[in-house]
């Protein structure tokens, strides 16, 4: 009964900052922001192809949404390999943690990510940061429960702490004088056909809400620069309400492209989207009617409907 209340409490406060985040306010906009330039750190989520493919459906097209809202505002965003590259963001990276949802002790953290940036530049007014992690985390903890290596219980502390932690580096990106920064939550993973395969929707629910939970109330605080979007809010929208979409279908990868090894973290012998392109797919899908690429990651359509959320929220906020 305790575990309840305390649980109860901890949506209740959750809500509370989604609230505060959001900057719901009616006041007249006096000056429209519009940033001089995009920055983006995270994983997969927002990986424009640091080492080469998105994960995605690969066919030439805006498929990430941080370029999506960079697109919207003017602005031309790319990976940091590429000169006057801004996006940082790394597939399977993890917040602060290591290895990687791949295994790999190489790839750089989120919290890594900002410190390659802080000594190479500095965050101003006129900027527009955009973070998008956590999806490795859980990918990890996960798949260490499925294989039976760890303990449900313990896969949740270590995704509440990944929340926290994450939290702790939109605090350091303000800090160090960021003053429009747009955090996106983890979508519910109940809903990817990771969960539907593996008949493990409660645990991934579980791990997407504590993480997202965990987050939100530890950067209650920072509402004046800070904007939270809710992907949980706009995936359970995209699954629940596919034709307003235009999804045939919001269940299966499109992607037939097998990787033999790791992958995207889910286990040997998958599909990972980062070998996919518009001849790898499933007959009838496209990257615009199938809501999934493979087990965990989002189609292009996906992607730029949330990338056109998020723009509408900056919009609304600033």
């Amino acid at each position: 009964m305790k575990a309840n209340w305390l649980r109860r409490g901890l949506w209740a406060a959750a809500a509370g900052a989604v609230l505060a985040l959001a900057g719901c306010g009616s006041g007249t906009i006096e000056s429209q922001f519009v940033p001089n330039r995009v920055v983006a750190f995270g994983d997969a989520m927002a990986d424009l192809g640091q080492t080469g493919p998105r994960y995605t459906i690969s066919d030439a097209t805006i498929n990430i949404w941080t370029q999506q809202v960079s697109t919207n505002f003017g602005y031309n965003i790319g990976t940091v390999n590429v000169p006057g590259g801004t996006s940082y963001a790394t597939a399977h990276a993890r917040v602060v943690a290591k290895p990687s949802a791949a295994g790999s002790n190489t790839t750089p953290t989120v919290e890594e990510q900002i410190g390659t940036f802080l000594g190479r530049s500095t965050f101003t007014a006129s900027d527009l940061v955009l973070v998008s992690a956590g999806t490795s985390d859980i990918i990890a903890e996960a798949a260490k429960v499925i294989a039976g290596t760890q303990t449900s219980t313990a896969a949740v502390e270590n995704a509440k702490a990944a929340g926290r932690a994450l939290a702790g580096q939109v605090r350091r990106i303000v800090n160090s004088g960021a003053t429009h920064v747009v955090v996106a939550g983890v979508y519910n993973m109940a809903k990817s056909p990771w969960a539907l395969q593996t008949n493990q929707g409660a645990l991934l629910q579980d791990l997407s809400m504590r993480f997202n939970d965990e987050l939100l109330v530890a950067m209650v605080d920072l509402g004046a620069n800070v904007l939270y979007v809710d992907a949980a809010l706009e995936y359970n929208l995209f699954a629940g309400f596919p034709g307003t979409y235009s999804f045939a279908n919001v269940t299966d990868p499109a992607c037939t492209s097998v990787d033999p090894g790791v992958g995207i973290g889910t286990g040997t012998g998958q599909v990972n989207s980062s070998l996919c392109s518009t001849s790898t797919l499933v007959s009838g899908a496209s990257s615009t009617n199938y809501l999934w690429a493979d087990r965990v990651y989002p189609s292009g359509a996906a992607h730029r409907f949330f990338g056109d959320y998020a723009y509408s929220r900056i919009r609304q906020r600033w």
